[in-house]
């Protein structure tokens, strides 16, 4: 059996804070507000991965209500993540994700980005170099991502039987 799922995050950018993507600390004057560190990709990643399960999304495992994932590394969200996937027999197979931002550009960091993916992942699944895909587009100056006010990933995985 496969299942596919589709992860959506999206946080304002505000300065004096730090640009992470994918567990990569990417120079730029500004990063994501947020009440964890605010990866917007590991978030998004973390919600495909939840949906591809049939179990919601990273609000409802780890809420922004709770003291306790206070400035969390989100890294610690995806790992939860895939260790409830892998529980429940799933393998995780490929990571395709887009990351919508107008500045910084992402083109010297995006191999840097899937290694790091990569990385996390490596305690629950060996996954290939081919495994992970990191695509980044601007919004050509439309919208608040246009306008270097917010960052965007959209996230997409295919899970299969056989957890290991």
């Amino acid at each position: 059996m496969i299942r596919v799922g589709l992860g959506f995050d999206s946080h304002r950018l505000v300065p004096g804070r730090k640009l992470l993507l994918g567990g990569v600390d990417v120079p730029s004057p500004f990063g994501e507000k947020a009440h964890s560190d605010g990866d917007v990709l590991l978030h998004a990643l973390c919600d495909a991965i939840y949906g591809a399960c049939g179990r919601g999304d990273i609000g409802e495992h780890f809420p922004d209500s709770d003291p306790r994932w206070k400035d969390k590394p989100s890294s610690h969200f995806l790992l939860e993540a895939g260790r409830l996937a892998k529980r429940e027999g799933w393998r995780l197979v490929n990571v395709d994700a887009t990351i919508l931002l107008e500045t910084p550009k992402l083109s010297p960091w995006k191999k840097a980005i899937a290694e790091s993916i990569r990385g996390i992942l490596a305690p629950l699944w060996d996954l290939e170099a081919s495994a992970v895909s990191i695509k980044a587009k601007t919004m050509e100056r439309c919208d608040a991502v246009g306008r270097s006010e917010a960052i965007v990933a959209h996230v997409a995985v295919l899970l299969e039987s056989g957890g290991s």
